[in-house]
């Protein structure tokens, strides 16, 4: 029974890696964190310095499933009308079978359209390096009916699959973005992988591989005012806000709302993925001065809902050195700040 399961583990594994080699990029639930994610225009919502990290477990109940790490540093230059960052990110998949690193700048440019309303174009140059960690797969030839994938002795059985000359690919990625707001609202336009890289270990047959799928999202929301500045400098609103992504054959769509009330937050979205209810997204934190803590769980509502145990995560902002509390930013970015 302990092989079978065992091996059932190590074939889910091997699954669910092979998918992300096809995949779509890690989206967080927490984008408010770390929305250089998101779109490139989004470069630059703070005159001071901001840092965000982020961490995502996704589904904890199945061994080894997904990490993702990341952390950013962005900022406005006003004699510039422009906003600079830096992001990296780590993905883990199978407990180092397949990790994706990449390293992004980010710039953006600020124009005004009149009217309080602004228009950012911002670009996303990256370096990327995959890495695949071969003696960790398990392949069907090497089942066994009676011992499942190691023999009586300890030693994984034999496999008749090639192993590639080289297990890390590295590449450049390219992205773009458009960010069009004003005090109230707001709505973005990103693509992804405009030069469609490719992730290819096998270096065969790339004349038939299209290359890493680009990803086109859609972002928009607002913020309503529902009370005046606190005792904390805080003013607490009310941000509902729509996400669409899709990338190759997956899409996903997230409804939900971000509420500010005073020191506290809380947030709740509906993610639908392709044609299937997927998630329900809640989170909560606190925002104290520069510093901003929050934490979200994915309840799953598909069919993975018993076997995966949602999502976990954690992200921590903050900006460096002293800004004016009640500084108006003429937008309506505050959910990101």
């Amino acid at each position: 029974m302990n092989q079978k399961v065992c091996y059932i583990t190590f074939m889910m594994i091997f699954v669910f890696s092979i998918s992300l080699l096809k995949a779509q990029d890690p989206i967080y639930s927490q984008f408010y964190i770390d929305p250089l994610q998101l779109n490139p225009g989004f470069t630059g919502n703070t005159y001071n310095p901001k840092i965000g990290i982020s961490y995502r477990m996704q589904w904890p109940l199945i061994s080894y499933a997904y990490n993702t790490y990341s952390a950013s540093y962005d900022q406005y230059f006003d004699n510039a009308n422009s906003g600079f960052g830096i992001n990296i990110l780590s993905d883990n998949a199978g407990n180092g079978i397949y990790i994706h690193n990449k390293v992004s700048l980010f710039y953006s440019y600020r124009a005004n359209l009149g009217q309080e309303t602004f228009l950012k174009v911002g670009i996303e140059g990256s370096l990327v390096q995959n890495r695949l960690d071969w003696e960790k797969l398990i392949f069907s030839d090497q089942i066994n009916e009676e011992f499942g994938a190691i023999s009586p002795g300890g030693s994984p059985y034999p496999t008749s699959e090639i192993q590639p000359e080289n297990l890390t690919r590295n590449y450049a990625d390219a992205s773009i973005g458009v960010l069009l707001f004003n005090p109230k609202y707001y709505g973005g336009l990103s693509i992804k992988h405009i030069n469609t890289p490719s992730e290819n270990f096998l270096g065969v047959n790339e004349n038939l591989f299209s290359g890493l799928p680009i990803r086109i999202s859609f972002q928009t929301g607002a913020e309503i005012s529902v009370g005046n500045y606190n005792i904390a400098g805080i003013r607490s609103f009310i941000s509902p806000n729509i996400l669409y992504v899709r990338q190759g054959e997956f899409s996903q769509l997230n409804v939900g709302a971000y509420a500010n009330l005073g020191v506290f937050f809380l947030g709740t979205w509906y993610r639908h993925a392709n044609t299937n209810p997927d998630a329900l997204i809640f989170s909560t934190g606190i925002k104290q001065g520069s510093l901003k803590i929050s934490y979200s769980f994915d309840l799953t509502i598909s069919k993975l809902s018993i076997n995966s145990g949602g999502a976990h995560e954690i992200g921590i902002s903050f900006l460096i050195g002293n800004e004016e509390k009640k500084i108006d930013y003429n937008d309506c970015f505050q959910l990101f700040r």
